[in-house]
């Protein structure tokens, strides 16, 4: 049995859907935990009622240094600062979970993650971090950091001390902007080979995590776990990409379109249920200063699949 575990509130429920139905398709045994920011997670993800799903609400795990946190940051910044707790959230649950990996909301299986897992172990190290894996001219380290809060891995006792050391940091500070070499709750895992030597493992098969800003970088058909940083819904059912990353066709053709039908698969259980989604961004689309691939995507998406095209 595999943890894992993420957090994410009402908007990013098509998401974290989607992350549950690539886990089913590919994680073998496993259990999502979700930690649900807000209420309409959680009554939405109870009345589902996925039989892999374990829920924990923001309100019963929330500690009074982790309250007064909020009061001074955005719901975006909140959320870094929780991510190092999560992994103590799952075991605090359950005694039984040996080892948790935290996933974004936002990512999603390609294939079986269990090679990534296996060279984790083979380590015998204790936490598992990974790289942004950066294209040279997408290269943003010294803003957003070397190693991506993506997929992190942590064992119950001995990776706690790491854990711990993080979690205190974001508390002391965690912020959407650049100051004193951090940013957010990311930079802080930039000296983690050499501060926690002898505890935390770099993933070495880096083609296995992918992202908008690699697909160039790296073949497709190398993927695992796929990032989709900065993919939104809007407001007439459509999805965008508002970041300026170039999408390599083969990866739009092998691993976009397969998400869009999940996420389309998502919409349909929330539509079930009654829940009523919400667009993720609700700006004039010509504000954004879309790419020409956010245009292509769209439109693509909508021929894919128009029978089914589901209005927000």
């Amino acid at each position: 049995m595999e943890h894992y575990v993420t957090l994410f509130d009402g908007f990013f429920l098509p998401q974290g859907l989607a992350l549950n139905i690539s886990l089913k398709r590919h994680a073998g045994e496993y259990t999502l935990w979700v930690l649900c920011m807000d209420d309409a997670a959680y009554e939405a993800l109870r009345k589902v009622a996925l039989p892999n799903v374990r829920l924990l609400a923001l309100g019963t795990v929330e500690t009074a240094a982790l309250r007064r946190a909020r009061s001074t940051r955005t719901r975006a910044e909140y959320c870094w600062t929780l991510t190092p707790f999560t992994p103590s959230f799952v075991f605090d649950a359950d005694p039984d979970v040996r080892r948790v990996t935290y996933v974004d909301a936002d990512t999603w299986l390609v294939r079986s993650p269990l090679p990534l897992l296996d060279e984790f172990e083979a380590s015998r190290k204790a936490v598992l971090i990974t790289e942004h894996g950066y294209a040279p001219e997408y290269d943003r380290s010294q803003v957003s950091g070397r190693y991506c809060v993506q997929f992190m891995t942590f064992e119950r006792d001995r990776g706690e001390p790491v854990r711990r050391w993080w979690a205190e940091r974001c508390l002391e500070w965690c912020y959407a902007r650049l100051e004193d070499g951090k940013f957010g709750d990311q930079m802080y895992l930039n000296d983690w080979p050499t501060r926690f030597a002898a505890d935390v493992h770099v993933l070495q098969l880096a083609s296995a995590m992918q992202a908008p800003w690699n697909t160039f970088r790296f073949a497709p058909g190398d993927a695992m776990v796929f990032h989709f940083h900065g993919l939104r819904l809007l407001r007439d059912g459509g999805l965008l990409s508002s970041d300026h990353y170039r999408i390599n066709p083969a990866t739009f053709r092998s691993i976009y379109l397969p998400y869009c039908n999940d996420l389309l698969s998502a919409l349909r259980v929330l539509s079930s249920i009654g829940h009523q989604v919400r667009p993720q961004i609700d700006r004039p689309v010509w504000l954004l200063r879309l790419r020409v691939f956010a245009q292509q995507l769209r439109l693509r998406w909508r021929e894919r699949a128009p029978s089914r095209f589901i209005r927000l």
